[in-house]
């Protein structure tokens, strides 16, 4: 009988297939401590080798797997990748696969959701919003052009004014985009001390993930769940949809861009019960140049009511 069918067979009389170096060490301390077998002829059995079992097991880096358990238990969505990135920050940098062992080891696969969500882990607490740019909120808002053709609108908002700090429609707003429009806003009105979101992919992509890395910006994330947490956003949603959205049929994403470059969506305000306001304004800076050539971004031109509102007054 060769050694390979005897090991598979000892194996398989274990209820599991030992594919891992510290399984099979585990199994051979078993076989000396339950069956008597002496700790060569156990390692023959299994398949392992005798140093293996005698080598004291030491973990290495404690420290990045102390780190990697607190950022874990903050963000219980986060995989290894995601993790790596909050460790970069700190100035811990290792390789991939290397953050991968640790990870696996550590157990902190993150595991599959069912049902609905809920709301777990630990947030910080949101900043308080006592001027204008300490802190922003953002959010997406969808809607539907005549052709049927589906469409989102980046919608940012500052807690303190309550006005718009820019609309951004296309039909596709990745975490790329995401950081570039954010990126033309703080050109342009400065930089906030924290921004609000909730937890989409676009929000919790790597591309953001970077981006605040890059320009040390607090970023708070709502609790899943929990959109009345991002009250500010939410508000300024709901009078967008039902001031302009719901009011108008868009013929093409141009037509959108063109509304809003005209004052049709920069004369919403988030301010329950509070006059119409137009869209922050850029200090020192022409409404025109703040839109980039070819594309509709950033600060809309001051509201201006069309001939028929005026004759109408």
């Amino acid at each position: 009988m060769s050694s390979s069918s005897t090991t598979s067979r000892s194996t398989k009389a274990l209820g599991k297939k030992l594919t891992s170096p510290a399984a099979r060490k585990a199994a051979a301390a078993k076989a000396v401590a339950v069956h008597g077998l002496s700790q060569r002829r156990a390692c023959r059995l299994i398949g392992v080798d005798p140093k293996t079992v005698r080598r004291p097991e030491i973990q290495d880096n404690p420290e990045i797997r102390e780190r990697m358990r607190a950022i874990a238990e903050q963000r219980r969505r986060f995989g290894y990748r995601r993790i790596g990135l909050m460790l970069e920050r700190e100035g811990a940098t290792m390789n991939p696969k290397k953050l991968y062992r640790l990870y696996s080891e550590e157990r902190l696969t993150v595991r599959k959701r069912r049902g609905r969500k809920r709301a777990t882990g630990t947030r910080t607490p949101m900043p308080v919003s006592d001027r204008p740019n300490a802190r922003w909120s953002v959010d997406f808002v969808s809607d539907t052009s005549a052709p049927s053709r589906r469409f989102r609108i980046f919608a940012v908002v500052d807690d303190c004014t309550r006005e718009s700090i820019g609309l951004i429609a296309d039909t596709l707003i990745g975490g790329h985009r995401v950081a570039r429009e954010l990126d033309a806003m703080i050109r342009v009105y400065g930089k906030p001390d924290c921004i609000v979101s909730d937890n989409g992919t676009e929000f919790t992509s790597r591309a953001v993930l970077q981006w605040q890395t890059g320009s040390s910006v607090a970023w708070h994330y709502i609790d899943p769940g929990k959109p009345q947490q991002n009250p500010f956003a939410e508000s300024f949603n709901g009078r967008l949809r039902d001031q302009c959205l719901n009011d108008t049929t868009f013929d093409s994403l141009a037509h959108a861009r063109k509304v809003r470059r005209c004052g049709g969506m920069t004369t919403i305000t988030c301010v329950p019960m509070a006059p119409i306001t137009a869209q922050r304004q850029p200090p020192h800076v022409h409404p025109r140049s703040a839109v980039r050539a070819g594309r509709t971004t950033l600060p809309a031109a001051r509201y201006r009511p069309n001939q028929d509102q005026a004759r109408r007054r």
